[in-house]
């Protein structure tokens, strides 16, 4: 047998692999939707239908149609996950770049403090944030939920947009500066579009991370008029058992936004991690 040959067998095995793999990771995506298409009397089939006898989709409208109450949520969410987003890459981009570009005393120990800011789980945050909000009284409030959003997400937006300013020659701004132009429009003109892969690789993190929020919006909201989505489907968790077609239906609309923009930004995404990957 050829080298080439043996290669090629290779190649086809790690794809077969791959595939089996990926198709494992879709399975709980393909139930959860198959799920919430099936009517009540099925969902305790034994054993379960790998696909619905008779498909319904009656889950969808009478909690999107019928009772618009889930809608709602949904815009409480995209509020949350948009303000957290914006907020993030307005704080991120301007530190990011102070890291890459001044000489300052300490920078070490900073990005150290931002990396040991990444292994703190959100928990450990929610309670400080309690307090400075209850006496602040930003509880049951939308910027309570974004700024707390954003002390999640910004050390990781600040870390990830950092080797893109290191990638950048520094006589961009003095060619900038010779041009008339001053440091704030040499950084937002010219400095900033380079680095859009990088901008869209956070926002679509961040993004993320604002609309699946679940341990802030539980200890920081009461009011159900200001909770996001995660906190919409526990209503149909109740105490003497759960309507899975419903809670389902609610989790496959909410998960089609982050599916849409990681399809959608799909190859800046990829580009962007691997862009800002560099050594410094």
């Amino acid at each position: 047998m050829s080298a080439h040959a043996k290669y090629r067998k290779q190649e086809y095995a790690l794809t077969v692999i791959g595939a089996a793999v990926t198709l494992l990771f879709l399975f709980p995506v393909y139930w959860m939707i198959i799920t919430s298409l099936k009517p009540m009397g099925e969902l305790f089939a034994n054993p379960p239908h790998m696909f619905p006898h008779e498909l319904t989709f009656a889950a969808y409208t009478d909690n999107f149609v019928s009772n618009r109450s889930m809608l709602g949520y949904i815009g409480n969410s995209f509020i949350i996950a948009s303000g957290t987003m914006l907020l993030t890459l307005i704080l991120a981009a301007p530190a990011a770049y102070g890291l890459a570009r001044l000489r300052m005393w300490g920078k070490a120990a900073i990005l150290i403090l931002l990396l040991a800011t990444q292994m703190l789980p959100t928990i450990m945050l929610a309670m400080p944030l309690f307090i400075a909000f209850s006496k602040m009284q930003l509880i049951n409030s939308f910027p309570a939920l974004i700024v707390a959003n954003t002390t999640h997400s910004l050390p990781f937006a600040i870390l990830v947009l950092r080797p893109y300013f290191l990638a950048l020659p520094s006589g961009l701004e003095e060619a900038a500066l010779i041009d008339g132009s001053d440091k704030f429009s040499a950084f937002w003109r010219i400095i900033l579009p380079l680095v859009k892969p990088g901008l869209l690789t956070v926002g679509a993190f961040c993004f993320l991370w604002g609309w699946g929020d679940f341990i802030f919006a539980l200890t920081l909201t009461t009011n159900e008029t200001i909770r996001p989505l995660t906190m919409g489907l526990y209503k149909f968790i109740g105490e003497y058992g759960t309507e899975w077609n419903n809670l389902m239906a609610a989790a496959t609309i909410a998960a089609l936004p982050i599916i849409l923009i990681f399809i959608t930004l799909q190859q800046s995404i990829v580009s962007g991690l691997t862009s800002g990957s560099m050594k410094d």
